[in-house]
């Protein structure tokens, strides 16, 4: 019986957007299904079969965590493009457009609270929304000017919004 190609399942699937837990899984299948055809293709023992299946399961979530990782940080990148030319007190709209839909797509406000720092090191403390369509949420970053561009400085506030994947 021929296999379904893999690449369009997973194309179609990085098609839908916010559907986390699915993209978890689905990496997690695929990851098994890929690891299986490899171990019957070399005719493996069941010990190499299951050490070619854990093998390429953690390759396939590592290859996730590393988008995610790049979709938080153009999300980082685009609050504190935002928030980097705002005085004290301004306010500004930012929304994310996401190459790879990984995760949603998302908008908000971000405000500029205080200065932290100026001179050599100019940095500045943000309070930023997200808004969905059932209610709004919160944080609280910092920012500093890297050159020409305004740049997230704040790992600890981030935790709660993206976890341990910044």
């Amino acid at each position: 019986m021929p296999r379904p190609p893999l690449l369009p399942v997973a194309l179609l699937l990085l098609a839908l957007p916010g559907c986390q837990a699915v993209l978890t899984e689905t990496t997690s299948t695929l990851a098994g299904i890929t690891g299986a055809s490899i171990a019957s293709g070399v005719g493996a023992d069941p010990a190499v079969t299951t050490g070619i299946g854990l093998g390429v399961q953690a390759l396939g979530r590592a290859g996730l965590q590393y988008a995610e990782r790049r979709t938080h940080r153009a999300e980082q990148d685009r609050i504190a493009a935002a928030a980097g030319p705002l005085p004290v007190g301004g306010t500004a709209a930012w929304k994310t457009n996401h190459t790879i839909p990984v995760e949603p797509n998302e908008r908000g406000q971000v405000a500029v609270s205080r200065l932290i720092s100026t001179g050599p090191l100019e940095c500045k403390e943000i309070v930023f929304s997200i808004e969905d369509r059932e209610a709004k949420s919160f944080f609280l970053a910092a920012i500093c000017r890297d050159g020409e561009r305004w740049k997230w400085a704040s790992a600890e506030p981030a935790t709660e919004r993206w976890g341990s994947l910044q």
